[in-house]
């Protein structure tokens, strides 16, 4: 009992992600400054800013559902932290695993942005109304082809409990390469999911303030800030486990340095999409979506059907 509770808790649990979570906003932020010839942050300077926020005033607005928006920030922290422990992260089993862990993963994943629709809407601002509304309608874009992607990866591993795609992948690794369409598809999504450049759209600072989060401060908008570096760090993991399972088989420690390896990659691959990319228009980012990853993601399917008669009867 106390050791999962220790497992829960503190590692490989919830502080441990918290922690890793902070360290991915650092690795991001740096990398994008230095992409763009700026020195970026000090390796502290996102615990200082979650901690500056923790001491600020919580100010709500007058014509706000009170209820629903402070309750939002506590779900997209919880269902993102909770997710994180069903992916197998250096090991070949996660946490926890459970046959049909993954889409119950995909499902928790999906919360967050509703809670940003939520928030944005019940707390009544115009502007906050307007990027909840472009948070709900980018959903229904970038979500069936990461779903349909990383669920090809499923029908060819011919499982779907997370725990086992990796391990079979970690046993097949040739495999991995048919999924590079499926990779690049959910890595894109991800960018999405997380409503980092070029589908910022919901939060367009230029335009509409900071979206559905206009009218957070304090404690609350530290938990949104939070959830989303969980969410990436959640989504690289989700990631690493799915497309890149090497090193299950290694020592304890080797598989988690090889872990932090991979999740540092995907972070790194995100920070430098962003910066290069410029920020799409709603109606361009739906079209790119549906007419183009959409698609793909399809061929990822129909690719991995194939495979697995043929080389898997």
């Amino acid at each position: 009992m106390i050791q999962a509770l220790f497992n829960i808790i503190i590692f490989p649990g919830l502080l441990f992600l918290f922690v890793l979570a902070l360290a991915a906003e650092f690795v991001d932020r740096k990398l994008s400054a230095r992409l763009q010839n700026r020195m970026g942050p000090p390796w502290f300077q996102p615990l200082a800013d979650f901690i500056k926020l923790l001491g600020k005033e919580n100010i709500l607005p007058c014509d706000a559902d009170v209820h629903i928006f402070k309750f939002m920030p506590v779900l997209a922290l919880t269902a993102s932290a909770t997710s994180f422990l069903y992916i197998p992260l250096w090991q070949s089993k996660a946490l926890n695993s459970f046959n049909g862990d993954v889409i119950v993963v995909l499902y928790l994943l999906t919360i967050p942005t509703l809670t940003y629709f939520l928030g944005g809407w019940y707390s009544r601002s115009v502007y906050s109304m307007i990027g909840a509304v472009r948070s709900l309608t980018q959903l229904f874009a970038y979500e069936v082809p990461l779903f349909m992607s990383i669920l090809a990866s499923a029908l060819l591993a011919n499982s779907w409990n997370l725990s086992e795609i990796a391990l079979f992948y970690s046993q097949h690794p040739g495999y991995w390469l048919f999924n590079f369409i499926g990779f690049s598809i959910a890595l894109i999504s991800l960018l999405g999911k997380l409503e980092k450049t070029p589908f910022d759209i919901p939060e367009a600072e230029t335009e509409i303030v900071a979206g559905s989060f206009t009218e957070y401060s304090g404690k609350l908008l530290a938990f949104f800030r939070l959830s989303i570096d969980v969410e990436m760090v959640v989504g690289s993991s989700l990631l690493a486990a799915v497309f890149f399972p090497f090193g299950l088989g290694l020592t304890p420690v080797l598989g988690f340095i090889l872990y932090l390896v991979k999740v540092t990659f995907i972070v790194c691959l995100i920070s430098f999409l962003r910066t290069v990319l410029a920020r799409l228009r709603l109606d361009q980012m739906i079209t790119l979506c549906w007419k183009y990853f959409a698609p793909l993601a399809f061929l990822q399917v129909i690719i991995n059907l194939i495979l697995k008669g043929v080389f898997l009867k």
